[in-house]
């Protein structure tokens, strides 16, 4: 369910320098006999690129999110997409989640709706007349940042946001029945729920009563990076071609 990993491979063999996230990734390439002189661990750039679009006092760009229709309530992101959900999965996970909207009046819901129609329509169908759900069109880095920040967390199988939201202290409840993010469920900061209708009401209702474990997992240390994986890299490659002499320290978890 990884295409990416197909460039990643290709890619691969012909890299000089290699820009392990974490420390897991790089036994990955180690595995794969790439010399430990060619890598380095620098978090993830992603991280770096959260200090530039989130604020505190952000404006949305969005017109149904300017207003901030979730005043008052818990917000809660949901995003799924992913070709293995199309069809009942997807039906499943929306069926969850509007038992959660209509049976929490202090729950909002808003959902950035892929724009394929094997998505869409299985969205609309079973949400577009909820009370207190938003579906919007998918939404620009800006906006879909700051509203990951305001989330109390996100339902998703995204692969991304798994990086993104836990350096916002947003934790994500993944459906998925595995993810190529092992390091963020080993840091309980995303927990993997697959798509089962029944386990994702259930999942998404103990994170949404349960105030401890929302805390554990909102302050649960990304380990993904701490926003200076760029100054890693820049150093790196200075330091690969001799024009610094001093070799980055590497990102630890």
């Amino acid at each position: 369910p990884f295409p990416e990993e197909m460039n990643r491979q290709l890619t691969g063999v012909l890299t000089d320098l290699h820009f392990a996230p974490t420390d897991k990734a790089k036994e990955n390439l180690l595995s794969e006999n790439i010399s430990s002189e060619k890598i380095h661990v620098t978090g993830n750039t992603v991280i770096d690129a959260l200090e530039y679009t989130v604020d505190s006092d952000y404006n949305y760009k969005n017109e149904r999110l300017k207003k901030r229709p979730w005043q008052g309530k818990k917000l809660l992101l949901m995003e799924v997409h992913r070709r293995e959900n199309w069809g009942q999965p997807i039906r499943n996970v929306c069926n969850a989640m509007k038992e959660i909207v209509l049976q929490n009046e202090d729950v909002f819901l808003v959902f950035p709706v892929h724009l394929n129609p094997v998505v869409k329509d299985v969205v609309e169908e079973e949400l577009s007349m909820i009370k207190r759900v938003l579906l919007v069109d998918p939404l620009d880095a800006n906006d879909f940042h700051n509203l990951m920040a305001e989330a109390e967390f996100l339902v998703s199988d995204s692969g991304g946001v798994q990086e993104e939201a836990p350096a916002l202290g947003t934790p994500v409840l993944v459906t998925r029945d595995v993810t190529e993010r092992p390091e963020a469920v080993e840091a309980n900061t995303v927990k993997v729920i697959g798509t089962d209708q029944e386990t994702v009401y259930k999942e998404t209702n103990l994170l949404l009563k349960d105030e401890k474990l929302l805390e554990l997992m909102s302050k649960s240390v990304n380990p993904y990076g701490d926003g200076k994986a760029s100054e890693r890299i820049v150093c790196a490659i200075l330091f690969h071609f001799g024009i610094n002499n001093k070799k980055p320290e590497p990102w630890v978890y």
